[in-house]
This record gives structure tokens, sequence and C-alpha cells, in this order.
């Protein structure tokens, strides 16, 4: 007799870590760190992290929306004019609103078929970057960008370790990668905590 297990499909979202950031002398905003964790064979990164701010989810439910009109998309938690980014209740408030949107989201099979989610979730392209590399007007495709980040920007540290004692040698430009994705500062400094669950097998 032959078994066959079939293995329950996951993916394991959260936003978490909130930090703010200077714009600019004037202006801050808030980004939160949005942690995926799957085994499904929708994703090409089974483990990810990647740093990003309100405006950009409220980007991708437009694009998700135009895409998939008969769908009605959750909400985002509401942008107030009383939030104020040095209240952890209001902070913490948004991150919970972001992270029920975006595991609502990642139940439907039609919006886990567009890029544009997959790009939002497992690279640190601005949204310019992701609408641009969808269209077909990057030298990169979908997943070359996806590999990419990862191969860049993977903050395990195991792998960490590893990659200092490779880049003794290296040349310093390794950074700026020749696939047109440029070096991503902001997303280095991502600093994904890895927890038992998060390592790929």
């Amino acid at each position: 007799l032959i078994f066959i297990m079939h293995l329950q499909e996951f993916v394991t979202v959260l936003v978490r870590d909130p930090r703010i950031q200077k714009e600019d002398s004037w202006h801050s905003y808030i980004d939160y760190e949005i942690f995926i964790h799957t085994n499904s064979i929708c994703f090409t990164r089974k483990t990810s992290c990647v740093r990003r701010r309100y405006r950009e989810f409220v980007w991708l439910r437009q694009r998700l929306q135009s895409n998939a009109v008969l769908i009605q998309l959750p909400e985002l938690p509401s942008k107030t004019p009383f939030f104020n980014m040095n209240n952890p209740h209001h902070v913490d408030h948004r991150r919970q609103g972001l992270q029920e949107f975006l595991e609502k989201i990642l139940q439907d099979a039609l919006l886990l078929s567009d890029s544009r989610l997959h790009l939002f979730l497992q690279t640190q392209l601005s949204p310019e970057d992701m609408e641009a590399c969808v269209s077909g007007q990057t030298k990169y495709s979908v997943a070359d960008a996806i590999h990419s980040f990862a191969s860049l920007n993977r903050r395990f540290p195991v792998e960490d370790e590893e990659r200092k004692k490779e880049k003794n040698d290296a040349d310093s430009d390794s950074e700026s990668s020749s696939s047109g994705l440029g070096p991503s500062d902001d997303s280095i400094s991502c600093g994904c905590k890895a927890s038992p669950a998060s390592e790929e097998l």
C-alpha cells in the first residue's frame, strides 16, 4: 500500500515592527515589516521579509481592485487626520488592520495570481517599479526581481555570517545588481528576525 500525504498549504503573514522613518527634516512616516512564511506553490520564495508604508498598501489595494473588479476587497484601516505616530495605540491599531487586510487578500486565489501582490510582499521595489515590471518594461521578470531581492537582502543570521565570509574578497559593488534593481538600502535594514518556523527546509 502506498500512502500519499497531502500537505495542507498555508500562508503565514505577519505585519510587525513599526518604525518611524525620516523622509526629510520636516516629514516622517512609519513603515512596517511584512514577514511571509508559506509552503504555497503560488510563492516564489517560501520565506521573505520586506518593509512597507501605509501609502504603498493603498496603492496595492487600488491596483488589485482594478484588476479584480468583481471582488470586493477588504478595507484598509482608515486614514485618520488624528493619527499620531508617537501614540503606540494608534500605531498598533493600524498595524493590526494592515495585517488583517493581507490575511484576507491571501485567502483569495484570484488575487494571489496578481504579480503586483508578490512584488509587494517579496521585494522592496517602489510602486512605479512594480508597475513597470508587471507591464514588461524592465529587463528583469517578476521572478527575477524576487530572487534578486532575496539573494541581496535575506537577513537570517546564519546566512549573514556565511555571506560576510564570502564577501571578504568580493568586489565592493556587488550590492548594485546588474539586473537594474539597484541597491535597496532601506530593505537591507529590514533585520528579519529568524524564528524557528521561518527557515526553509
